[in-house]
């Protein structure tokens, strides 16, 4: 959610990240802001206005009674009422003004960073940079769900008569290299300096207004029925929503977590061949990491953050890439995002395993996530986050990398501790 006032005297910036966006279609909300805004703040001015007027009666009425005015205190006794009554009703106005203009304006994108790359989807993202050399092997690699079932390691049969499609059971040694991968994560994390936390799995409508898009959640979130309670799709979502309404002292920030947590998604839409298996799923598990920051701080940490993804993928010898995300693959709320894509030899092509991005303040507008400025008026933070790693997805990129000509996968040294010694699962 962007600043009123920037609404008020500069709509030309917000047009302008319209049209870059490629949502023309929400110029007409823009002028419509400005209006309610003006006509709240006229509806603002006159109720101050009679609540300055009633002190004033007050006062006198007070005074005429002291002088044994009767008559004169009554007339003005009446005239209060009659401005508590108007008073009343500015006041109701006031509140639907207000959460008019606030609806609007939540559906109004953050402006994004100038150095995004103008693009319509993620057709035109923008390759930043490549670690590890891709290699495709001489020796057929296959299809995911391929591989894990010579292990015994997956169940998607039965897991679509207890659950649906979309659903899994990992078994065996494939399930024992999910959880290895987690632990792996997050203690890759800690090494990094970022405090560990297993938050809530479900959050409230406030807190998930809060941290997305109405479109993202509707295309995203499961609501639990008869309740204010929702699935989390990340554990962002509640580790943001750690914050609400606070003020950080300066001193604490950057505050810096790494979380766990099951995800819960719908995952609209149909998808190829190479989507189903466990790419594209209703529940997974992922190490996420979390920061917020001042404002200044919050580029330097976009950087580090995604680096860290590019170490924890390099460290088990899996070759990646960095994308910046187009203008239009831009969710609203961001400023600026980077996907971390890891190659698949099968497909001879790479493919995102996690995202990084800087969403301003836009979320700490929202939930009200302020920092304590010393002897300057309070601010509101940065918020940032990023995909350490989100198995089962990330078990793809791992196998087909890890596949040796024999079937079996190789077990890479810093897994080995979580995989009780290890070095390779075999059919």
């Amino acid at each position: 959610m962007l600043d009123i006032r920037l609404f008020r005297k500069s709509p030309e910036i917000i047009m302008e990240n319209l049209r870059k966006k490629f949502q023309e279609h929400k110029m007409p909300l823009v002028d419509e802001i400005i209006e309610l805004d003006r006509q709240n703040r006229d509806a603002r001015k006159k109720a101050d206005g009679l609540r300055s007027g009633r002190n004033t009666l007050s006062r006198e009425i007070g005074a005429a009674m002291a002088h044994g005015d009767a008559a004169g205190a009554e007339s003005k006794k009446a005239l209060s009422e009659e401005m508590a009554a108007e008073l009343a009703g500015l006041e109701v106005l006031e509140e639907r003004l207000g959460a008019l203009v606030r609806e609007k304006m939540m559906m109004i994108p953050n402006i994004i960073d100038p150095s995004v790359p103008i693009g319509r989807d993620d057709s035109e993202n923008v390759e930043v940079e490549r670690f590890g050399e891709p290699v495709a092997p001489d020796f057929e690699i296959p299809y995911h769900v391929d591989i894990m079932e010579s292990f015994g390691g997956i169940d998607l049969d039965t897991a679509r008569k207890t659950s649906g499609s979309g659903f899994y059971y990992l078994c065996g040694d494939i399930a024992r290299l999910h959880s290895a991968i987690l632990s792996y994560a997050r203690d890759f994390m800690i090494d990094r300096g970022f405090a560990y936390c297993i938050p809530p799995f479900m959050i409230r409508g406030s807190v998930v207004s809060g941290v997305m898009s109405f479109a993202e959640m509707e295309n995203m979130m499961y609501k639990i029925e008869g309740e204010d309670l929702y699935l989390i799709g990340t554990s962002e979502h509640s580790m943001i929503g750690k914050f609400i309404d606070t003020i950080l002292d300066e001193e604490s920030l950057p505050q810096t977590w790494t979380s766990y947590s099951p995800c819960f998604r719908k995952e609209v839409g149909a998808h190829g061949i190479e989507e189903r298996g466990v790419y594209r799923i209703h529940q997974f598990e992922k190490q996420e990491m979390i920061v917020v920051c001042k404002p200044d701080d919050s580029p330097a940490w976009f950087v580090k953050l995604y680096t860290n993804t590019v170490d924890f993928f390099r460290s088990l010898d899996i070759p990646v890439r960095t994308l910046e995300c187009c203008s239009g693959d831009l969710a609203d709320l961001k400023v600026k995002s980077v996907d971390v894509e890891a190659w698949s030899p099968r497909q001879r092509k790479y493919f995102e395993v996690g995202s990084c991005s800087n969403l301003g303040d836009a979320q700490a507008r929202r939930l009200g996530i302020r920092v304590r400025g010393g002897d300057k008026a309070n601010y509101f933070a940065h918020t940032l986050n990023n995909t350490v790693t989100a198995p089962p997805r990330m078990l793809i990129a791992f196998l087909e990398n890890n596949l040796t000509p024999d079937g079996s996968v190789s077990i890479p040294a810093p897994l080995r501790v979580y995989m009780g010694g290890k070095e390779a699962i075999r059919a």
